[in-house]
């Protein structure tokens, strides 16, 4: 198949079950998916869920809602000018590059969708809970189903919630094949019998409640086979996401540590100088004084020179990422790796490693473990698994009917059970988390 044609499959604007989506020039059907996703309320609940720094008392820093804005305004224009030179090279036809800054602004803004209070620690407090519960070994769990919850991955629970949790009825938000595919960073369930290498293998992107969904994607899509029928190579466009959501959470975590004391000024400044090379020297950054003003110059630098290196390395590999044979971070193979593991030093020694960070993380796994033992328990007694409680009646009427199955009863079949109890407590912002705990614990009663 010739390269114009893998991307003409690769652009697919079909939405699996509903056919091929009638876009308008004035309104595309990948523009219409960005849309989708900002109307949800799942989008909504990002704005209190944990970017960097928890529960943050400022009214400065970042939440996963800002971020995930701001990645998708960097994955429209990092898509636009590689679109523009595919289209060139392949003739491509009824293709803008619009489209292509439209299908990664969208999977950009979906990207952290997934995520559990608490961040990045609430995806360990899932997965440690489960590993530790001793709840697994009570049902015949295929290793798969077990992998699942053993290894719980907010990327998969993104994708569930895009293709069924949101409007379940339809279900799902019914996005576009490329803007799914290009979303799934990691096209592979959690089990597998054979480890696959390289990036898009080191996390997974859907349970296996979910899998038939992602084969509908990738076959909409063409996307290489890794292991048939289980594990693709990625979209390539998902790595533009990767780029986008990098450049962002970096240089983008190190201005607000700075801005809140865990960094000097002077210390981010000079890293975000070498980032952004020689374009400010001599440049307007002489004039500035304010170190605020001085930090938000460098950044945009910044994030311009990371976002013309990425597509440097994008289009001059082109042939084999289309092939499945390139697999490799985009930034690391460019000229700005050195400067930027300078970036990523300091946030692993500094920024993520603050204590406030640490602190609240830290009850985040207290929280969650207590909220997934007490309504895991109420729907297990439910489904008849041992002698209901009177306070497990009570947790269950709790618990909302969309996370129940049919009649408003636990379903019958323990892994989707515990997936719905999991949906529940993942789709949680940090605060109804934390308020609902209190109150369960009995320190916060209602007035």
């Amino acid at each position: 198949m010739s390269q114009r044609k893998i991307w003409e499959k690769l652009l697919s604007a079909e939405r699996p079950g509903a056919g091929k989506a009638p876009g308008s020039p004035e309104r595309t059907a990948f523009q219409q998916d960005y849309d989708r996703i900002v109307f949800t309320s799942a989008f909504r609940r990002l704005k209190d869920k944990t970017q960097v720094f928890p529960l943050s008392k400022s009214d400065y820093v970042r939440t996963r809602l800002t971020h995930s804005l701001e990645a998708s305004c960097v994955g429209r224009s990092l898509g636009a000018v590689v679109g523009r030179e595919i289209i060139a090279r392949h003739g491509l036809q009824h293709v803008e590059s619009g489209d292509f800054g439209a299908i990664v602004a969208a999977a950009c803004l979906a990207h952290d969708i997934g995520n559990p209070p608490f961040g990045h620690a609430g995806e360990d407090a899932i997965r440690e809970w489960f590993r530790t519960s001793g709840l697994l070994e009570k049902h015949p769990f295929s290793p798969a189903q077990r992998a699942d919850f053993e290894q719980y991955e907010g990327n998969a629970q993104g994708f569930r919630i895009v293709t069924r949790l949101q409007s379940p009825a339809n279900p799902g938000l019914q996005l576009t094949s490329a803007v799914l595919a290009t979303f799934t960073k990691y096209p592979r369930p959690s089990a597998l019998d054979v480890a696959l290498d390289g990036k898009s293998g080191k996390k997974f992107g859907f349970f296996q409640h979910d899998a038939a969904s992602f084969r509908a994607v990738a076959a909409s899509t063409g996307l290489v086979e890794r292991l048939p029928g289980t594990a693709w190579r990625r979209h390539p466009l998902a790595f533009l996401v990767e780029v986008a959501d990098d450049t962002c959470y970096l240089i983008v975590d190190l201005e607000d540590a700075a801005k809140l004391g865990f960094v000097p000024y002077r210390d981010a400044e000079c890293l975000l100088a070498d980032l952004a090379g020689d374009s400010v020297r001599g440049g307007r950054i002489e004039r500035l004084r304010d170190p605020k003003e001085r930090l938000e110059y460098l950044r945009a630098k910044a994030i311009g020179r990371l976002l013309d290196a990425a597509a440097a390395v994008f289009l001059e590999n082109e042939e084999a990422i289309l092939a499945g044979r390139f697999d490799d971070d985009l930034l690391e193979q460019s000229p700005v790796s050195i400067p930027l593991q300078a970036v990523l030093k300091l946030a692993k020694e500094t920024i993520y490693t603050a204590r406030p960070a640490l602190e609240i993380e830290t009850a985040g796994f207290e929280v969650l473990g207590a909220l997934l033992e007490r309504f895991t328990s109420a729907v297990e007694a439910g489904a008849g698994q041992g002698r209901m409680t009177t306070r497990e009646r009570m947790l269950l009427k709790l618990l909302p009917a969309q996370f129940l199955g049919h009649g408003g009863v636990p379903d019958p079949d323990p892994y989707i059970r515990l997936l719905q109890i999991a949906d529940f407590v993942a789709g949680m912002t940090d605060s109804y988390a934390v308020d609902l705990y209190r109150k369960l614990r009995g320190f916060d009663l209602p007035a």
